[in-house]
């Protein structure tokens, strides 16, 4: 693989770089550890690990922990943090929001508001010629709520569509439509649960087809469940049906960044224009550019109802998150004052850093960028496939990449192998141009065998490169 002439040398300013002043550190990680056992609740995702990693700092593709070792993320924040750490252009719009209007009561505008409202409508314009507006929430889970209750209030319809391997959220409503037992059972029953149907995972169909003959066979599965009067989702005699919309992730996230045939969201949407189902693309996770386009439904070809999105919208340094609806769904007629509203919904900082990182985007070519790299990173990670047995499958969408952990047969999820990799690139004792690192990986699959690759958009070629070998050291490692 060519590195690009004017390429950083990262690795050699991987341990000069990062001006961290340790002696600021006052509490050690032992002493974070104790005092964490006996104060803070598990019930968050930090204790999914018995022993936490503890990291200090971070600048651009890395973090760094107590003893100032570099760590490459692969993981950005589960796709918070696509335009890297610290990045100044929205660092400075926070700064200077700060020391401007930091605060304000959601009864009242302000110029961010309505110019990061415009800016994301207009795009929407340009992308599927389709008029519509933005309102906003405080995360991903709760733009979620709003989208159902947005549903609701046009189609007075309470249950969904949604896919199995779907993640949409941990909130009750948003947890309706997410496919994990785990994830409800703890708390009873889920009387609006969704009507949940398999997603195109090709490399392990739920129906044993092959996706170059099969003709799109899930698809017509629905269909048939729609044209079938026992079948229960709808009414022939009324032409109505039982669910609202269906709520599409169009690369599936926690799934295990599963990458759909390039035709199959066409012919879902067939079906459900036929028989009345509004469609909702979920991007909080591949929006802002993690495929290479602003939103990923971009590469399928159809116009969404709805798009729910957050995470990456100010790229990590305040929650906040929106939906953006057709003009049919949530002109002020139809979705008046008060519909739906959270405190925090329009705080002026996030709306700064959502304006300056929307601005980023519009400066950059990042959708060749994006592509480009991505093109690059797969062509390394199908390389290491053909020498790693324990890889089964790869793929990716722009920087939406994946890797299958399998037994020595190369199909046989892994999910050891998976923990274990994780695990060991925690260690911190990899090594890349004679220096000491570590890398952060992320996990999600139907299986818990895939290793999900989230670096940021701005990752360089020779970062890419850094990934490739790290990740062929512990496959060696642990292979």
């Amino acid at each position: 693989m060519v590195i690009q002439e004017n390429e950083l040398l990262t690795l050699t300013k991987l341990n000069s770089e990062n001006d961290t002043d340790m002696t600021k550190h006052y509490v050690s990680d032992e002493e974070l550890a104790n005092i964490d056992k006996e104060y803070c609740t598990y019930g968050d995702k930090i204790h999914a690990d018995s022993n936490p990693k503890v990291f200090r700092d971070c600048n651009g593709v890395f973090m760094y922990d107590s003893e100032d070792t570099p760590f490459l993320d692969l993981e950005m924040w589960f796709a918070s943090c696509n335009l890297g750490y610290k990045n100044k252009r929205v660092r400075d719009a926070v700064v200077d929001q700060i020391d401007t209007l930091p605060q304000i009561s959601s009864h009242f505008q302000y110029d961010y508001k309505v110019l990061l409202s415009e800016k994301i409508a207009k795009a929407n314009i340009e992308r599927f010629g389709t008029k519509g507006r933005v309102q906003f929430n405080v995360g991903g889970s709760q733009v979620i709520e709003d989208a159902l209750k947005l549903i609701r209030n046009y189609t007075h319809k309470s249950r969904m569509f949604s896919f199995y391997g779907g993640f949409h959220g941990r909130t009750l409503g948003a947890s309706c439509l997410t496919a994990g037992y785990r994830y409800r059972k703890p708390f009873g029953h889920f009387s609006e649960e969704a009507h949940f149907v398999p997603y195109p995972y090709c490399f392990r169909c739920p129906y044993g087809k092959k996706c170059d003959s099969c003709n799109y066979y899930c698809v017509q599965q629905l269909r048939r469940e729609f044209e079938d009067n026992c079948a229960g989702i709808y009414d022939h005699s009324s032409k109505e049906c039982a669910m609202g919309a269906f709520f599409v992730e169009p690369v599936q996230g926690s799934g295990g960044y599963i990458i759909p045939p390039e035709g199959y969201f066409k012919e879902l949407k067939k079906v459900l224009d036929d028989f009345g189902v509004l469609f909702v693309d979920d991007e909080i996770q591949m929006g802002f550019y993690r495929t290479g386009k602003l939103w990923a439904i971009e590469h399928f070809g159809v116009k969404p109802d709805v798009i729910t999105f957050g995470k990456s919208l100010t790229n990590g340094l305040n929650p906040l998150g929106g939906m953006w609806a057709k003009e049919e769904l949530i002109s002020p007629e139809v979705w008046p004052n008060g519909r739906t509203h959270s405190t925090f919904c329009n705080n002026p900082i996030g709306m700064r850093a959502g304006y300056e990182v929307m601005k980023i985007f519009e400066d950059g070519d990042f959708e060749r960028e994006v592509a480009n790299k991505g093109k690059y990173f797969l062509a390394g990670l199908k390389d290491l496939e053909k020498r790693h047995k324990r890889i089964g499958h790869v793929d990716g969408l722009g920087l939406a990449l994946r890797i299958e952990c399998v037994t020595e047969d190369g199909y046989t999820p892994d999910p050891e192998l998976l923990h274990n990799i994780l695990a060991e690139g925690l260690k911190g004792d990899l090594s890349y141009n004679g220096k000491k690192c570590g890398i952060i990986l992320n996990k999600g699959s139907h299986y818990n065998n895939t290793i999900t690759l989230v670096p940021a958009v701005t990752i360089t070629y020779e970062e890419i490169d850094m990934a490739l070998e790290l990740l062929d050291q512990l496959f060696t490692r642990l292979s």
